[in-house]
């Protein structure tokens, strides 16, 4: 070809290198020029297809290729084989043109990956909203097959470039291995904590865990190969080293949202200065509270036959059986749990006493509530003690405050 364009040019009076060198910049523009022009072509052509397919299919699998541009990297990838076929054809002689057949090698090996790279990122849309894969950590997989995509296409481009064999750089890469780690140290721990993570199950999308040493405390949005992130109950977003869910403790309350109630531990603290036994005045006002009543005649009974068989002396309350305030009021809010339409009745509720603290006598309330909605729990939760509060008074009992705390005179 170079051949009857230098013998053409001569007969125009051109010398035979100028005109060569001409002929061969003039089919470099125009290669160029076409390869331009098809591609807009190719485009046009591509993204058409793509369109009637979206229209005509029930997937939305081809909608997320064109939302991921596969279809214009593929008019890319037929341009660049076009042009590498012209050079290739009419200039692989030229030992000037061989570095922009490397060039364009190069660039087919990288648009090749960018493709596979859409492909991917668009199996990831679909995967995601599979009901039994949206909560797995699909992306860390995908960016997995990239890092590997990517390191398998760049020794590919520097073979080309350098023209070497691939084996070379592999061994260069097996001597700088030490350095390799290094640099991609928590690329790798993550990867195998991707790994753990879904083999075991520990974290999904949407689970919510509480690490307090990284400040997280919300729903898990992303989890990656490098990092999981956090939405905070504020909408504020932390990110979390993925290496960090095995090295360090964290709550997950899945197993609070998947169960049938959420649960409720709180503490009143009593005075024990106003913890008394209950004379039978005492005990005749407080069977006016229905909820205690049937439980306060039924020990009442059994405590005075047990007295008299015994003979004690009742003189004074500390002989013998006797009720007690705090007695009672464990009773009533236990019977008040019971009685309680937004208590999960299935699971275990109680009121129980705990150990004496310089605060005063623990009451610790354990319960689950049904509504398991953060908003409609502490709503729930709210009621209940606001009512137990209000109740503490009539069993003649004082809660412990922390400033002022005074026994008030009941």
């Amino acid at each position: 070809m170079l051949e009857r364009l230098s013998a053409y040019f001569e007969r125009m009076g051109v010398a035979t290198t100028a005109s060569s060198n001409y002929a061969i910049a003039s089919l470099i523009v125009a290669a160029f020029v076409v390869a331009f022009l098809l591609n807009q072509i190719f485009k046009r052509i591509s993204i058409g297809v793509f369109h009637r397919l979206a229209k005509r299919t029930t997937s939305d699998f081809d909608d997320i290729l064109l939302e991921k541009r596969v279809p214009h990297n593929l008019a890319n990838l037929i341009t660049l084989l076009f042009l590498l076929w012209v050079l290739l054809s009419f200039f692989q002689s030229n030992e000037a043109i061989q570095w922009t057949v490397k060039v364009v090698e190069a660039l087919l090996t990288f648009n090749f990956i960018i493709i596979l790279r859409g492909i991917l990122n668009s199996f990831k849309v679909v995967l995601s909203r599979v009901p039994l894969l949206k909560d797995k950590p699909i992306d860390s997989y995908v960016q997995v097959l990239m890092i590997f995509l990517w390191f398998i296409g760049s020794i590919i481009v520097l073979s080309i470039l350098t023209g070497k064999s691939v084996g070379t750089f592999l061994t260069a890469l097996g001597a700088l291995s030490a350095v390799l780690l290094l640099i991609f140290k928590d690329t790798i721990l993550g990867f195998v904590a991707s790994i753990q993570i879904s083999v075991n199950d520990t974290v999904r999308i949407g689970d919510w865990i509480t690490m307090k040493n990284m400040g997280a405390d919300g729903d898990v949005i992303a989890i990656n190969l490098s990092s999981v992130q956090v939405q905070n109950f504020d909408k504020t977003i932390t990110t979390i080293p993925t290496y960090k869910l095995l090295s360090d403790p964290f709550i997950n309350w899945r197993g609070m949202s998947e169960s049938q109630g959420r649960r409720l531990k709180r503490v009143l603290y009593i005075q024990a200065a106003t913890v008394r036994f209950l004379s039978d005045e005492e005990l005749k006002e407080l069977q006016k509270v229905e909820r205690l009543r049937p439980y306060v005649q039924e020990k009442e009974v059994e405590i005075k036959s047990e007295n008299q068989e015994k003979a004690v002396d009742k003189s004074l309350l500390i002989n013998g059986r006797n009720f007690t305030n705090i007695g009672l009021f464990r009773q009533y809010i236990s019977r008040y749990l019971e009685e309680h339409p937004q208590i999960n009745h299935e699971m275990t509720t109680m009121c129980r006493q705990l150990a004496p603290t310089p605060q005063g006598i623990p009451l610790e309330v354990y319960a689950f509530i049904s509504d398991k909605r953060w908003a409609a729990y502490e709503g729930i939760a709210s009621d209940i003690f606001d009512h137990l509060l209000a109740a503490a008074p009539y069993f003649k009992l004082a809660l412990f405050e922390f400033k002022g705390s005074t026994i008030a005179k009941l």
